[in-house]
Protein backbone atom coordinates (compact mmCIF):
# COMPACT_ATOMS: atom_id res chain seq x y z
CA UNK A 1 0.00 0.00 0.00
CA UNK A 2 1.74 3.38 -1.41
CA UNK A 3 -0.08 5.56 1.25
CA UNK A 4 -0.92 4.35 4.96
CA UNK A 5 -3.68 5.40 7.33
CA UNK A 6 -1.43 7.64 9.34
CA UNK A 7 0.37 9.85 6.48
CA UNK A 8 -3.20 9.90 4.57
CA UNK A 9 -4.16 12.18 7.76
CA UNK A 10 -1.11 13.65 7.63
CA UNK A 11 -2.00 14.77 3.84
CA UNK A 12 -5.45 15.53 4.58
CA UNK A 13 -4.70 17.70 7.62
CA UNK A 14 -2.11 19.62 5.19
CA UNK A 15 -4.57 20.51 2.10
CA UNK A 16 -6.84 21.67 4.29
CA UNK A 17 -4.23 23.72 6.07
CA UNK A 18 -3.21 24.78 2.31
CA UNK A 19 -6.79 25.77 1.72
CA UNK A 20 -8.09 27.49 4.17
CA UNK A 21 -4.52 29.87 3.81
CA UNK A 22 -5.94 30.10 0.19
CA UNK A 23 -9.45 31.39 0.80
CA UNK A 24 -7.79 33.81 3.51
CA UNK A 25 -5.38 35.12 1.29
CA UNK A 26 -8.27 35.53 -1.41
CA UNK A 27 -10.72 36.67 0.91
CA UNK A 28 -8.39 39.75 1.86
CA UNK A 29 -7.63 40.64 -1.49
CA UNK A 30 -9.08 44.26 -2.89
CA UNK A 31 -11.32 42.05 -5.61
CA UNK A 32 -12.21 44.70 -8.33
CA UNK A 33 -16.29 44.78 -8.63
CA UNK A 34 -17.89 45.85 -11.23
CA UNK A 35 -21.74 46.33 -11.81
CA UNK A 36 -21.93 47.25 -15.27
CA UNK A 37 -19.62 46.56 -18.15
CA UNK A 38 -19.26 50.26 -19.14
CA UNK A 39 -18.37 51.35 -15.87
CA UNK A 40 -15.86 48.40 -15.67
CA UNK A 41 -14.16 49.54 -18.94
CA UNK A 42 -14.08 53.21 -17.83
CA UNK A 43 -12.17 52.65 -14.57
CA UNK A 44 -8.63 53.07 -14.26
CA UNK A 45 -6.48 50.76 -12.22
CA UNK A 46 -3.45 50.79 -10.59
CA UNK A 47 -2.07 47.60 -10.53
CA UNK A 48 -2.19 47.13 -14.34
CA UNK A 49 -5.20 44.38 -13.76
CA UNK A 50 -8.04 45.17 -15.92
CA UNK A 51 -9.31 42.64 -18.43
CA UNK A 52 -12.13 44.61 -20.90
CA UNK A 53 -12.80 41.49 -22.74
CA UNK A 54 -13.37 39.31 -20.00
CA UNK A 55 -15.67 41.76 -18.59
CA UNK A 56 -17.73 42.36 -21.69
CA UNK A 57 -18.24 38.57 -22.13
CA UNK A 58 -18.10 37.04 -18.90
CA UNK A 59 -20.34 37.63 -15.77
CA UNK A 60 -18.62 39.25 -12.51
CA UNK A 61 -19.11 36.15 -10.33
CA UNK A 62 -17.14 33.63 -12.26
CA UNK A 63 -14.64 36.00 -13.05
CA UNK A 64 -13.93 36.47 -9.82
CA UNK A 65 -14.11 32.39 -9.39
CA UNK A 66 -11.41 32.38 -12.09
CA UNK A 67 -8.81 34.51 -10.42
CA UNK A 68 -9.18 32.09 -7.28
CA UNK A 69 -8.98 29.07 -9.25
CA UNK A 70 -5.34 30.22 -10.89
CA UNK A 71 -4.36 31.65 -7.49
CA UNK A 72 -5.23 28.44 -6.35
CA UNK A 73 -3.32 25.79 -9.31
CA UNK A 74 0.29 28.41 -8.56
CA UNK A 75 -0.05 27.02 -5.54
CA UNK A 76 -0.76 23.39 -6.38
CA UNK A 77 2.56 22.70 -7.12
CA UNK A 78 3.83 23.38 -3.39
CA UNK A 79 1.68 20.72 -2.25
CA UNK A 80 2.50 18.08 -5.20
CA UNK A 81 6.30 18.46 -3.33
CA UNK A 82 4.89 18.20 -0.14
CA UNK A 83 2.75 15.29 -0.24
CA UNK A 84 5.46 13.17 -2.10
CA UNK A 85 7.86 13.92 0.43
CA UNK A 86 5.51 12.28 3.16
CA UNK A 87 4.47 9.58 0.81
CA UNK A 88 8.36 8.60 0.15
CA UNK A 89 8.88 8.49 4.01
CA UNK A 90 6.86 5.72 4.03
CA UNK A 91 9.06 3.46 2.42
CA UNK A 92 12.44 5.02 2.61
CA UNK A 93 15.26 6.11 4.66
CA UNK A 94 15.12 10.42 3.75
CA UNK A 95 13.09 12.51 1.92
CA UNK A 96 13.62 16.04 1.68
CA UNK A 97 12.44 19.13 -0.90
CA UNK A 98 14.31 21.78 -2.65
CA UNK A 99 17.74 19.76 -2.13
CA UNK A 100 20.63 21.34 -3.26
CA UNK A 101 23.46 19.30 -4.99
CA UNK A 102 27.17 21.21 -4.64
CA UNK A 103 29.57 19.64 -7.17
CA UNK A 104 32.60 20.35 -8.80
CA UNK A 105 32.57 19.37 -11.94
CA UNK A 106 34.82 19.62 -14.91
CA UNK A 107 34.42 22.30 -17.46
CA UNK A 108 34.22 20.38 -20.31
CA UNK A 109 31.35 18.37 -18.37
CA UNK A 110 29.23 21.61 -18.21
CA UNK A 111 29.46 22.82 -21.36
CA UNK A 112 28.87 19.08 -23.07
CA UNK A 113 25.31 19.33 -21.16
CA UNK A 114 24.38 22.83 -22.30
CA UNK A 115 25.49 21.65 -25.98
CA UNK A 116 23.83 18.65 -25.71
CA UNK A 117 20.25 20.96 -24.80
CA UNK A 118 21.10 23.27 -27.42
CA UNK A 119 21.30 20.40 -30.06
CA UNK A 120 17.91 19.18 -28.53
CA UNK A 121 16.43 22.83 -28.95
CA UNK A 122 17.41 22.58 -32.73
CA UNK A 123 16.71 18.94 -33.28
CA UNK A 124 13.98 17.51 -35.84
CA UNK A 125 11.97 14.61 -34.44
CA UNK A 126 13.70 11.90 -35.76
CA UNK A 127 17.27 13.45 -35.14
CA UNK A 128 16.89 13.29 -31.44
CA UNK A 129 19.73 11.02 -29.93
CA UNK A 130 18.16 8.94 -27.00
CA UNK A 131 19.00 9.62 -23.12
CA UNK A 132 21.41 7.00 -23.06
CA UNK A 133 23.24 7.98 -25.74
CA UNK A 134 23.70 11.62 -24.08
CA UNK A 135 24.66 9.75 -21.20
CA UNK A 136 27.73 7.73 -22.80
CA UNK A 137 28.54 11.14 -24.80
CA UNK A 138 29.19 12.46 -21.13
CA UNK A 139 31.33 10.35 -20.06
CA UNK A 140 33.10 10.10 -22.99
CA UNK A 141 34.04 13.85 -23.33
CA UNK A 142 37.85 15.41 -23.25
CA UNK A 143 38.07 16.88 -19.56
CA UNK A 144 40.45 20.41 -19.80
CA UNK A 145 41.03 20.11 -15.66
CA UNK A 146 39.03 22.85 -15.12
CA UNK A 147 36.92 22.78 -12.90
CA UNK A 148 33.54 24.65 -11.51
CA UNK A 149 31.04 24.97 -9.28
CA UNK A 150 27.43 24.28 -9.14
CA UNK A 151 24.44 23.98 -7.29
CA UNK A 152 21.74 21.74 -8.52
CA UNK A 153 18.56 22.12 -6.92
CA UNK A 154 16.29 18.78 -6.90
CA UNK A 155 12.25 19.43 -6.12
CA UNK A 156 12.56 16.13 -4.06
CA UNK A 157 15.58 14.08 -2.72
CA UNK A 158 15.26 10.47 -1.54
CA UNK A 159 17.77 8.20 -0.06
CA UNK A 160 16.58 4.70 0.21
CA UNK A 161 17.28 2.66 3.05
CA UNK A 162 20.03 1.12 0.66
CA UNK A 163 21.78 4.02 0.70
CA UNK A 164 20.65 4.08 -3.24
CA UNK A 165 19.29 7.77 -4.05
CA UNK A 166 16.77 9.29 -5.97
CA UNK A 167 15.71 12.47 -7.18
CA UNK A 168 13.05 13.83 -8.84
CA UNK A 169 11.60 16.78 -10.76
CA UNK A 170 8.18 17.64 -9.91
CA UNK A 171 6.67 19.09 -12.47
CA UNK A 172 3.35 19.95 -14.97
CA UNK A 173 1.87 16.71 -16.76
CA UNK A 174 1.74 18.93 -19.89
CA UNK A 175 4.92 20.82 -19.77
CA UNK A 176 6.12 23.21 -22.97
CA UNK A 177 9.17 22.94 -24.97
CA UNK A 178 11.27 24.92 -22.91
CA UNK A 179 9.96 23.22 -19.31
CA UNK A 180 11.14 19.55 -20.68
CA UNK A 181 14.71 21.03 -21.75
CA UNK A 182 14.97 22.51 -18.50
CA UNK A 183 14.16 19.89 -16.49
CA UNK A 184 16.13 17.79 -19.23
CA UNK A 185 19.15 20.34 -18.44
CA UNK A 186 19.00 19.36 -14.44
CA UNK A 187 18.81 15.84 -14.59
CA UNK A 188 21.80 15.40 -16.83
CA UNK A 189 23.71 17.68 -14.55
CA UNK A 190 22.54 15.48 -11.67
CA UNK A 191 23.44 12.53 -13.41
CA UNK A 192 27.17 13.82 -14.10
CA UNK A 193 27.69 15.24 -10.88
CA UNK A 194 26.88 11.38 -9.76
CA UNK A 195 28.49 9.15 -12.33
CA UNK A 196 31.54 8.33 -10.06
CA UNK A 197 29.10 7.73 -6.61
CA UNK A 198 29.73 4.33 -5.21
CA UNK A 199 25.55 4.06 -4.60
CA UNK A 200 22.92 3.78 -7.61
CA UNK A 201 21.22 6.66 -8.44
CA UNK A 202 18.26 7.56 -10.49
CA UNK A 203 17.07 10.84 -11.51
CA UNK A 204 13.12 11.15 -12.76
CA UNK A 205 11.04 13.70 -14.76
CA UNK A 206 7.72 13.43 -12.07
CA UNK A 207 4.23 13.99 -12.61
CA UNK A 208 1.38 13.94 -9.58
CA UNK A 209 -0.90 12.58 -12.46
CA UNK A 210 -1.45 11.62 -15.54
CA UNK A 211 -4.20 13.92 -17.49
CA UNK A 212 -4.85 11.30 -20.09
CA UNK A 213 -5.86 8.25 -17.48
CA UNK A 214 -4.15 6.04 -14.63
CA UNK A 215 -2.08 3.91 -17.71
CA UNK A 216 1.86 4.95 -18.18
CA UNK A 217 0.85 3.85 -21.89
CA UNK A 218 -2.20 6.38 -21.78
CA UNK A 219 0.01 9.80 -21.74
CA UNK A 220 -0.17 11.72 -24.62
CA UNK A 221 1.92 15.05 -24.60
CA UNK A 222 3.60 15.35 -27.78
CA UNK A 223 6.18 18.00 -26.33
CA UNK A 224 7.18 15.43 -23.55
CA UNK A 225 7.60 12.29 -26.00
CA UNK A 226 9.34 14.36 -28.44
CA UNK A 227 12.52 14.95 -26.12
CA UNK A 228 14.25 11.81 -24.22
CA UNK A 229 12.84 12.41 -20.40
CA UNK A 230 9.82 10.37 -21.13
CA UNK A 231 12.07 7.12 -19.98
CA UNK A 232 12.59 9.25 -16.61
CA UNK A 233 8.55 9.86 -16.43
CA UNK A 234 7.22 8.53 -13.31
CA UNK A 235 3.91 8.72 -11.43
CA UNK A 236 4.66 9.69 -8.06
CA UNK A 237 2.36 7.55 -6.19
CA UNK A 238 3.36 4.39 -7.76
CA UNK A 239 7.40 5.10 -7.73
CA UNK A 240 7.61 5.64 -3.93
CA UNK A 241 6.86 2.55 -3.00
CA UNK A 242 9.29 0.24 -5.30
Amino acid sequence: MAINPMTRDKIKAYLNSFIEQQLAVYTQRNVREFHDVDSYLASLSADGDLKPFHASLIPAAIMRLNRFERSLSTGLGSTFEECARLIALNHHAIALRSYDLQASLDQAQWAAIDQLIATLDRSQQRQIPTLYAMLDQLQSIQLTGITENHVVRADLYIQRHDGSELFFEIKSPKPNKGQCLEVMQRLLRIYAIKQQSAVPIKAFYAMAYNPWGINRTSYRSSITKNIPILPMLCSLVRSFGR
